[in-house]
């Protein structure tokens, strides 16, 4: 596993991921990954560079979470790298393609992935691959 299960943990990599980039030191090949995605959302960048990592982000206060989302992203990036689930390689690039904007079609793609992880978690089972498929294969039309 990449990541451990310490919510501190995982935030501290995203801090010092941008923190080489900013100081443009050598970064490894994940580090770099996680730089990219803070890169593409400047309006975290306060949030990873000067989080309290014990900081909640709580929906009832009108928050979205910087970590979950940036998390999401390189999920999705991992997900079409490896074209796990088979066929999500091709959708990103159909999808790519009607957007023009790879960014875009990856927050797309976290909106149905999102979904589909708060129904397994809802129903205290694994993640439906067909049922993600079918949801991302709907973008695409």
């Amino acid at each position: 596993m990449i990541f451990g299960q310490d919510r501190n943990e995982l935030r501290k990599m995203y801090q010092d991921a941008w923190t080489k980039h900013c100081d443009k030191t050598p970064m490894t090949p994940l580090e770099m990954q996680i730089a990219a995605v803070v890169e593409w959302h400047p309006e975290y960048h306060d949030d990873v560079a000067n989080s309290n990592l014990d900081k909640d982000y709580t929906p009832e206060g009108g928050q979205t979470n910087p970590f979950l989302h940036m998390g999401l992203h390189l999920s999705i990036r991992e997900q079409v790298t490896t074209d796990r689930p088979p066929g999500i390689m091709s959708v990103f690039a159909a999808l790519s393609s009607k957007t023009g904007d790879a960014h875009e079609a990856e927050h797309q793609m976290i909106d149905c992935l999102a979904e589909t992880l708060w129904e397994a978690q809802s129903q205290n089972c694994a993640p439906d691959e067909q049922a993600y498929l079918a949801r991302l294969h709907r973008l695409t039309r």
